[in-house]
């Protein structure tokens, strides 16, 4: 049990020196939408994340832009990225999106940003224990951070992919109901122009007859 207690504090000191936000963001039609990250201690490690959820083609412009207005990444069209940079000033990044290319629609856009020390955190060892001991507890923790990560970075993919495949699903649907309500109105159409021809070949027979 002390074993088990002393293994979570150590994965909790590991994981202490990141900084994540992950959001979800409605961009409008023609709409820019920034976020900003301060980084006072470089370098740093930046891991940057996104993918459009719903809307459009499910693509949009994006860009990293650091210190100086120096452009760090930069995409146009994109469905989702994945990065990882390193920033070497001290300074507010911005991370932009740009819906320009879509005049009537809206995006939904989830991101994350994480920030992370380059230094690799140093363990505090358990006392009396032997420096192998805390080597491979140390080794086995950031494993286990490894391998949370990249169940994470699935579980954003097999999100992104439901919600696309949901989006083509109602537009699907919609069209169908769109092209059934056509349908119907031309068949209604049709039966009346049929009525009246044949209403007026029968009142046009009738007045020769006369």
């Amino acid at each position: 049990m002390q074993l088990h207690t002393f293994a979570l504090g150590l994965l909790a000191y590991a994981v202490s020196s990141v900084s994540a936000t992950a959001l979800t963001y409605k961009l409008e039609a023609s709409e820019q939408g920034c976020f900003y990250k301060w980084i006072d201690s470089p370098p740093a490690k930046v891991a940057f994340y996104f993918a459009v959820q719903s809307g459009g083609s499910f693509d949009v412009d994006y860009s990293v832009v650091g210190p100086g207005e120096k452009i760090i990444l930069e995409g146009h069209k994109e469905r989702q990225g994945d990065f990882v940079f390193t920033a070497q000033s001290t300074g507010e990044y911005r991370f932009c999106f740009n819906n320009g290319m879509s005049t009537f629609a809206e995006k939904m856009v989830d991101f994350e940003v994480a920030v992370e020390n380059e230094e690799k955190a140093q363990i505090p060892s358990k006392p009396g224990a032997p420096a192998e001991q805390a080597s491979a507890m140390e080794d086995s923790i950031f494993k286990l951070s490894g391998q949370l990560s990249t169940i994470s970075r699935n579980q954003k993919y097999f999100r992104t992919r439901e919600n696309r495949n949901f989006s083509t699903v109602r537009s699907t649907e919609q069209r169908i109901f769109n092209f059934s309500v056509i349908e119907g109105l031309m068949m209604l159409s049709m039966a009346g122009l049929q009525v009246f021809i044949v209403r007026y070949f029968f009142q046009g027979a009738r007045k020769g007859y006369v």
